[in-house]
């Protein structure tokens, strides 16, 4: 699992299937290269928080993406996942069975 990077592929992931959830919004973009990686790019804006605030979400983000994006993420796709300001707050369990959600409604 590598991270994205660069503008274009943040934008590029818009396209895909969108998935909200109180903690987050979840874009999944496959990418039809024929590559099986699967890349994940986290964003929060300023409008969330500070900057400290905003590393802690992204820090959840990480630990998020190494636990169920290997079992459950769709395999060639970009996903991405946008901060919301309940991110912070919201229990990491509820975080992680949230995004177990959001994959299995993108998958569908």
């Amino acid at each position: 699992m590598t991270t994205l990077t660069k503008r274009r592929d943040f934008l590029a992931a818009n396209s895909g299937k969108r998935a909200p959830m109180p903690g987050f919004v979840l874009l999944v973009n496959p990418r039809g290269d024929g590559d099986p990686m699967m890349r994940v790019g986290y964003t929060v804006t300023k409008k969330i928080g500070n900057a400290v605030v905003r590393n802690r979400i992204k820090r959840r983000f990480r630990a998020l993406a190494r636990d169920v994006l290997p079992t459950s993420g769709v395999r060639g796709a970009d996903h991405v996942l946008i901060g919301r300001s309940d991110a912070i707050t919201r229990d990491f369990a509820l975080l992680k069975l949230d995004l177990t959600r959001a994959l299995a409604k993108v998958a569908r």
